[in-house]
């Protein structure tokens, strides 16, 4: 029976005082107090965190989660209102979500940001407790535009972001001539903090090489070098008229009586110390941090000797030009610290810029201290110079690199020695990540002769290996099959497999995948009979018991994706817990059927499923109707979707 006019009025009535008294709490949390909320009953509870401040929420969270109750549908909500409907939220868990959160508010509010969700919570965001709040939550700090107030009336948010600031990110030039507010905050999260990862968004060679300084290398640049005898120059002139002013030179020059006088001249010549400062018992610091300390914190700089210096195990560099590699190609020999390189630009780097990366990484390697295992590059302009950079560091564990092949007359000639040997050493690779746009039939050589040297690989992504007309992947997966057994991610993206199904049945067969992607590979392309050989598939992956992430977006599912919901059916049901099918051209009434099979054969835990980029609005009624259908063993991810945009449509039929 259909519910009448007053029931109805009466439901709505409700609704609204439901939503009352949850803004009444959210306005008078701090009256009300924490166990008052404590005590509330468990589904009331899990409503209301979505009408909660970001404070109230972090308040509440050690409380409820000790009651058994996750925070992360508050997070989840937050994210979704400062992002809005077209961006659907994956955060797995309440602390990613919530450091996400934390991060964006506190950049906004710090800086001075504006966005909508701040101009409408502005009450709760912008006081001294909520930036206090964040500043305990955040592990990424962004140094942008300016930080001034870390040195004046914030010096407690400074201390607070020492202790738990893991990554700097700067985004600015600085200047290295003057005392400067930035180099202070930065020497503090350095140094005297917990930060290990810089990363590099501005093209400032200059402050790459204060940054590596004694933080990971001895290499000093010539520009560096000149700064700092200039400012030793004034230094002592200042020295001389008036040495009560001594300390106000914040970047000081501190130099060894033994040096030669060579040093003391304009620099026309690089200098690389390989060895430590205390090995060579040289007072070479260029810069003076503690005087530096002493000037924006007199009380707080230490009484005695020099300021700690921090390790920088982590480094991005996002801008990578030439002359970022002419600092760092120098200053990797005595980088012993450093874990991770990455570097990144978006022009095709140069050959001679490459193969001095690779030198220095040899160097580096040779010294018996090298830590670094994990290196990602991109772009380079051939698949050739991979193996210049494995032969640098044997001892990579992780390694990615992008390919845009440059035209054949830009390469050098080069010949390396061990090229064409059969006998490659066993490598010890365990993440391997490789993108290019076209392949040679020798590049693909080259990387099936890296695959069968690796075989401890786990994780493995390729993509855009898009081979001449008339040749298949199938070597491709015949050699993973056959030589990385150990593999538990495994994800290929815009490469064919529409010939390969053979091929990828018998590697699920040999292998123990966790993650499995399978992203815009034309899967569905060429098989004569699409349902069958997509039930083969699905076959194929129940039988794997440790499979927990399968991702079959941008294949042209469409009408085919019901085949999928027999995954979960059976005495043996797949474990999956998150199902990427986005971008399949997916109908409503199509989804709608999907939806009624999943509810015959629920997945034995609650399922994250992608639904983004499919045609929902083509009959919305259905598409809302096939979701609430999903929603008791589902975690739908969809976003709006218009399909007036013909280049949407035509994304999504790709």
């Amino acid at each position: 029976m259909g519910e009448s006019a007053d029931q109805i009025n009466q439901k709505e009535t409700c609704l609204t005082l439901r939503e009352i008294c949850f803004q009444a709490v959210r306005e008078h949390y701090a009256a009300l107090g924490i166990q008052a909320v404590i005590d509330l009953p468990t589904p009331l509870i899990k409503d209301l965190l979505l009408h909660l401040t970001v404070c109230q929420l972090d308040e509440l969270q050690p409380a409820l989660n000790k009651r058994g109750i996750s925070t992360h549908a508050g997070w989840i909500g937050i994210l979704q209102e400062m992002r809005g409907l077209n961006h659907a939220i994956n955060f797995h868990t309440e602390e990613e979500a919530k450091q996400e959160v934390m991060r964006i508010l506190f950049t906004l509010i710090f800086y001075g940001y504006s966005s909508q969700f701040v101009q409408k919570n502005i009450t709760n965001l912008n006081t001294p407790s909520f930036l206090l709040t964040a500043a305990k939550c955040i592990k990424y700090f962004l140094l942008d535009t300016t930080v001034e107030s870390l040195t004046a009336d914030r010096r407690h948010l400074l201390k607070l972001l020492e202790k738990g600031i893991r990554t700097v990110c700067v985004s600015k030039c600085m200047d290295l001539s003057d005392r400067t507010t930035d180099l202070f905050v930065l020497h503090r999260l350095l140094d005297h903090g917990v930060a290990r990862k810089v990363v590099m968004d501005v093209q400032c060679s200059l402050m790459l090489s204060w940054i590596l300084l004694h933080r990971g290398s001895q290499f000093v640049s010539p520009e560096l070098r000149c700064l700092m005898q200039k400012k030793m120059a004034t230094c002592n002139l200042q020295a001389y008229s008036a040495s009560a002013d001594r300390a106000s030179c914040s970047l000081c020059i501190r130099t060894a009586a033994s040096e030669d006088q060579d040093d003391h001249i304009p620099c026309k010549r690089l200098k690389l110390d390989c060895v430590e400062e205390k090995e060579s018992g040289k007072a070479n610091r260029s810069v003076d941090l503690q005087v530096l300390c002493q000037s924006f914190a007199p009380s707080e700089g230490p009484s005695a000797g020099a300021c700690p210096l921090g390790r920088i195990e982590s480094l991005e560099i996002r801008k990578c030009r030439s002359d970022s590699f002419a600092v760092l190609n120098n200053a990797l020999p005595t980088c012993f610290y450093l874990r991770s390189l990455t570097l990144h630009s978006i022009a095709t780097f140069r050959d001679t810029d490459v193969l001095g990366l690779a030198k220095a990484l040899k160097q580096l390697t040779e010294s018996s201290r090298c830590s670094l295992t994990e290196l990602s590059i991109s772009i380079l302009p051939y698949t050739g110079l991979v193996e210049f950079l494995l032969d640098a560091n044997p001892n990579l564990t992780s390694l990615h690199v992008e390919i845009q092949t440059a035209m054949v007359g830009s390469r050098l000639l080069l010949h390396h020695p061990g090229a064409e040997d059969p006998d490659m050493p066993e490598l010890p690779l365990e993440k391997l990540s490789v993108k290019v746009a076209e392949l040679q039939q020798t590049d693909l050589h080259f990387i099936r002769t890296v695959l069968r040297h690796c075989p401890h690989l786990t994780s493995l992504h390729v993509a855009g290996m898009r081979l001449p007309t008339g040749s298949s992947q199938n070597l491709l997966l015949s050699t993973l099959s056959g030589s990385n057994r150990l593999l538990t991610s495994l994800h290929l993206e815009d490469v064919k497999l529409s010939d390969c199904l053979p091929e990828i049945l018998n590697l699920l067969r040999d292998c123990k995948l966790e993650e499995l992607r399978l992203n815009d590979c034309r899967l569905l392309e060429r098989w004569s009979d699409k349902q069958e050989s997509l039930h083969q598939l699905v076959t194929a992956l129940k039988m794997l018991p440790s499979l927990h992430t399968l991702s079959l977006a941008q294949n042209r599912i469409a009408k085919h994706v019901c085949v999928l919901a027999d995954l979960f059916s059976g005495p043996s049901p797949s474990p999956l817990k998150r199902l990427n099918i986005s971008s399949n051209f997916i109908l409503p009434a199509e989804l709608l059927e999907f939806s009624k099979r999943l509810r015959r054969h629920p997945p034995p835990q609650r399922l994250t499923l992608d639904l983004r980029k499919n045609p929902g609005d083509r009959d919305p009624d259905t598409w809302s109707s096939a979701l609430q259908k999903l929603q008791p063993f589902c975690v739908s991810l969809v976003e709006e979707w218009s399909s007036s945009n013909t280049m949407a449509d035509y994304i999504s039929n790709m």
